[in-house]
Parts: structure tokens; sequence; C-alpha cells
């Protein structure tokens, strides 16, 4: 795919929680936040998403507490900077049952389950929202969450070594244990599936060991669309072998430019076409039908804004205590085992005037929307910057975060979604089938080329061993179709 003008894409980004990205906004006038805990609540979500031909409703997590500012969680918790925060893996069948095409992008962090369970989870979710589900793979960067789970916080590269063999776990159960034609139905013989055609993996690794079946028959996609969030340099290659769709978060346009192209070498690197991954930035967008409205719109939105909860979020993110620092402190020279990515994007972008990142400037961009760009003005002022923002980066499109929910996604649907389809830059309608075929338009499973192919048995019973004694087989390399 060359450089042209490009189809913009959105997702929703959401949280099962009251504050995700915009601390405080939860006591604007009529936003809905508060009723994260109704089933209807996500449904209008979902059904706004759709109206609006997003991608996804992308659905963060953390399992923890931001509890890094001020050594203590009792910011996090006056603002309700994400905690109370629910699970988010019922939000897609809650949204999938009210709608027919958008996608879900649920997190989960592979540190804290255990692979078997949580294929089974994923192969469920798939079944339930007809292929329309994503998996959002996180490595975790809160320490309060290793603590709750007796875990030792392991350190930054060492939890992408561990998140390869999950993903090599998930690969084995999802794409290699049922064969295409495991379940035959037999009803004469009473057969509902033929053993022979499902296997055994017989996994050993260094972190699990998972010698069994898959608990579940193949789902539309098997293995969901592949989500990452990683842009640190070991992100990066873990992304580029496994994501088909990753998320990054640039305070600027100008650092946007240097991690896309960061994340396309690193996909050639791999292997890779270096546009087989849809790229996806942070931005907030406010806007009304003038200039005018969208910025008294704004203003009026940044007198509810929490600096203090700005600073927790911040925190936890950069992986430091942001209370030990003076407002004109320079950012330049973090250390951090939580998301590196933010600390390289603070430490080798500068302000619009230039300047190494303060304190005060952290405060000033991130009290709505985090450290996303910020896009506000009238529908045409919006999309001219949209579209120069996608042309400059070579971003394929924006996770939008929410300053008032869903008051900020149903203003998008409104006002933007239209100028840009009359630009021609924006789907006119959905394509049919899988969240995966909608996004890349090849069919509903990973295609060959990918890592997951290597997992998938040729169904040859020649090679096959037999599993203990069982008369089982054994999933084995010799059972593995390679693809060169």
């Amino acid at each position: 795919m060359s450089k042209k003008t490009k189809i913009i894409s959105f997702n929703a980004f959401e949280m099962n929680c009251i504050s995700h990205l915009s601390p405080g906004l939860w006591r604007y006038p009529n936003d809905q936040a508060l009723h994260y805990k109704d089933i209807e609540y996500w449904q209008n979500i979902a059904k706004i998403s759709e109206q609006g031909l997003f991608d996804a409703v992308f659905i963060a997590d953390v399992l923890g507490v931001y509890d890094l500012y001020g050594s203590n969680d009792i910011g996090a918790l006056k603002t309700a900077l994400q905690v109370p925060v629910n699970d988010p893996t019922q939000l897609a069948v809650i949204g999938a049952s009210v709608t027919k095409h958008v996608g879900f992008g649920v997190t989960a962090g592979v540190p804290f389950e255990h692979p078997y369970p949580f294929a089974r989870r994923l192969s469920t979710l798939d079944h339930l929202t007809k292929g329309r589900v994503g998996w959002n793979i996180v490595t975790g960067y809160l320490p309060s969450a290793n603590k709750n789970m007796g875990t030792s916080e392991l350190p930054h590269d060492d939890r992408y070594e561990l998140a390869d063999e999950y993903m090599e776990v998930i690969y084995k159960l999802l794409e290699g244990s049922w064969e295409d034609d495991a379940v035959i139905l037999d009803r004469e013989s009473g057969d509902f599936a033929d053993p022979s055609k499902i296997h055994h993996i017989g996994h050993h690794g260094k972190y699990f060991d998972v010698p069994g079946i898959h608990l579940c028959e193949p789902s539309i996609q098997r293995t969901p669309v592949l989500f990452q969030a990683g842009n640190s340099t070991r992100g990066r290659k873990f992304a580029a072998t496994h994501a088909e769709a990753i998320f990054i978060a640039p305070p600027t346009k100008e650092y946007a430019k240097i991690a896309v192209k960061q994340v396309r070498d690193a996909l050639l690197a791999a292997g890779r076409d270096p546009y087989s991954a849809k790229i996806y930035c942070l931005a907030t967008i406010i806007t009304d039908s003038t200039q005018d409205l969208a910025q008294a719109k704004y203003n009026d939105l940044l007198k509810y804004a929490s600096t203090e909860g700005a600073l927790v979020l911040n925190s936890g993110w950069l992986g430091v205590d942001l209370s030990r620092y003076n407002l004109d402190d320079p950012l330049s020279n973090i250390k951090s085992n939580a998301i590196v990515a933010q600390v390289e994007a603070l430490s080798n972008s500068t302000t619009n005037e230039g300047k190494a990142w303060t304190l005060r400037d952290l405060i000033k961009l991130t009290g709505i929307g985090c450290q996303g760009p910020k896009f506000v003005g009238s529908p045409s002022q919006v999309c001219d910057m949209l579209q120069e923002f996608v042309a400059y980066s070579d971003a394929d499109g924006f996770n939008l975060a929410y300053a008032t929910t869903p008051t900020t996604f149903s203003d998008v649907v409104e006002f933007i979604v239209p100028e840009l389809q009359k630009r021609g830059v924006y789907k006119q309608e959905y394509t049919q089938g899988s969240l995966r075929h909608k996004l890349f338009g090849k069919g509903d499973r990973l295609g060959h080329d990918h890592i997951a192919s290597q997992y998938r048995v040729n169904g040859a019973k020649s090679s096959i061993n037999d599993y203990a004694g069982t008369g089982r087989r054994q999933f084995t390399k010799k059972d593995i179709e390679y693809v060169i």
C-alpha cells in the first residue's frame, strides 16, 4: 500500500470504569460515566459506535490500582481514576447483542490469567459475537497488580518473553488443537466429533505446561483479531511478530510520524508487509457545528478536569511518582519499568513551543484525553486536522478517548463522520463478515504469513504420534504446517 490518501478509521476507546483518560469529567452535566455498571449504558455505546461505522469499541483494562502518585492509592480513589474498574470481557457480548457489525477489542494481561482457561474465554467470545471480537494483548505495567496476584514484577523486557510463550500456547490451542473438520455431527453413530482430528498440544515451556486439548470447537476467527499497544523497542518487536492492529499514544503529530515509522520498520524486519497491521493513534475530538461552539465546549470541559487525577494517571503510565517533581522540572530523564513507550515519547519529543516537556506541560496536555492530541473545532476544521495528521504520520486512524461519555462519541458520529464521508476518506458502509475480514478484506482467519499459521495441524494421519499411549494424537513439530 502506498501513502496515498487513506480511509480513516475510528475506535471508541472505553473502559469499564468511571474515569478512563479524562479524570474529573464524570462531574460534567449529562455525562453518563456513572452508569458504567448498567447493561443499557454499554449497549448504547455499541449502538453509537456502529452508527458511526467505527471499527471497534476498544475496551482498555488494568488489574491494579494507580498507587505511584504520592506512594498511595488515595488520589486514584478520590478521582475514580480507573478504579472502581469492572471486567471488560462481558462487554463484548453485551454490545454484540444489539449490533451486527462493530467489533469489540477487549484487553487482557498475559501475566494474570493462565493461557489454558483464557483460550476458552477467547473462543467463547468469538462464538457469541459471531466473529467480532479482538484481543488487546498487554503485559501489565502497574506494580499493584503483581502485588495482589502474589507474583514478582518482571523487568519490562522479560514481560514480553513471557508474552511470546503465552502466544505460542494460545496459537497451539486455537489454531492447532481442532482440525476444521473435527466436528462431524454423525447422527447415526452418535459421534459429535472425530477424536482423531482433535490434538493434544503437548506444550512444555519455561513459563507454561499445557499438554492437553483446547476445550472449545473452532470459532469463526479461531484466533480473535490481535491488538497490541507496546511501542517500546521490545514492545515493537512483539507487536511486529503478533499484532494486526497497533495502538500508540504520541503526544504530537511530529512524534506520531516517528512512532509510526518505527512500527512499520519493525513489521518489515519481522518479515511482514509494513502495512499488514493497522496503526491507531490516541486522540480526543471536541467538535460542534461551528468553531466558536466547539471552543466554548472545550473551555467548559476544562473547568471539570482534575489535575490530581491527571497526575495519578501519568504517574502510573510513566512509572514514577510525579508528586516529587516541581512544575517546571523537565521530564526527559525518567527511568521506567512501566509504559516505556510513553517515557520515550516525552523524552524524544518537544512541546508545541519546541521545548522539553515539564510537569506543567504534562498537566496542561493530559487534563482531557491523557497524552493524545486534542482536535478542537468545527467539522471542517477537525477533518482538516485529522487528514493532515494521517497524511503526515502515516497512521491509519484513531482510538478516540472521550471527554464525556457518550457525548464525545455521538458528536463525532453527528459532525465528523459525515464530513469525512463527503471527502471520500471514511467508509460508507461495513464490509460483511468477521472483524478481521472487515479490517483487512482477506477472510476470517489469520493469514499464512502470520506466525500463528505455524501451529496449524496439516491433518496427515501418518505423521501423528499416539499421546501417552491413549490412542490420541500428540501435537508435534511434524504436524506443523510451516509457511516460508
